[in-house]
């Protein structure tokens, strides 16, 4: 298995366990994460990880389909939990493409259908809107405002 295979596996196995910092140790300082509610760069990005693992009681992962070579790598990975905002349960199927340096991942883009997901989270209002960049917008605002909060009380607690 090429190196930045195991670092992918070890990555997502991480995220199983819902290790946040194990996931994080496996980025670079300068990765750029990006899916379709969030673009984060440096330590947000594990921010995010870290309020996810924090926040997922029901959170289960499933990673697949793991490649990788001396530049980019991918995976498949499915994500089955119960979305806070609604307690609406979702299986959201995510493929990711990662590229290294330094032996770590600099670069991350999960993506997903935003529609699929909203339909499952959000229901109605979802299934009538999730297609629309109006709602996404508002998705990713509340996302941000979400990380923003965290990063506040993560930092008082330090």
């Amino acid at each position: 298995m090429h190196p930045h295979a195991a670092l992918i596996e070890r990555f997502y196995a991480a995220f199983a366990r819902r290790d946040a910092e194990g996931m994080a140790a496996c980025y670079h300082p300068e990765v750029r994460f990006s899916d379709e509610v969030f673009d984060l760069q440096g330590r947000a990005a594990g921010d995010m990880w870290r309020m996810l693992c924090a926040n997922g009681r029901d959170l289960r992962i499933e990673a697949s389909a793991v490649a990788a070579d001396e530049r980019e790598g991918r995976a498949h990975w499915d994500a089955h939990y119960t979305f806070s905002a609604t307690g609406r349960k979702v299986l959201n199927r995510i493929d990711a493409r990662f590229e290294f340096r330094d032996g770590l991942i600099v670069r991350h883009v999960d993506r997903f259908d935003f529609w699929a997901w909203s339909r499952q989270a959000l229901g109605a209002p979802g299934w009538l809107l999730g297609w629309t960049p109006l709602l996404r917008g508002k998705v990713r605002a509340r996302a941000a405002r979400s990380l923003a909060a965290f990063q506040a009380a993560a930092a008082s607690r330090a």
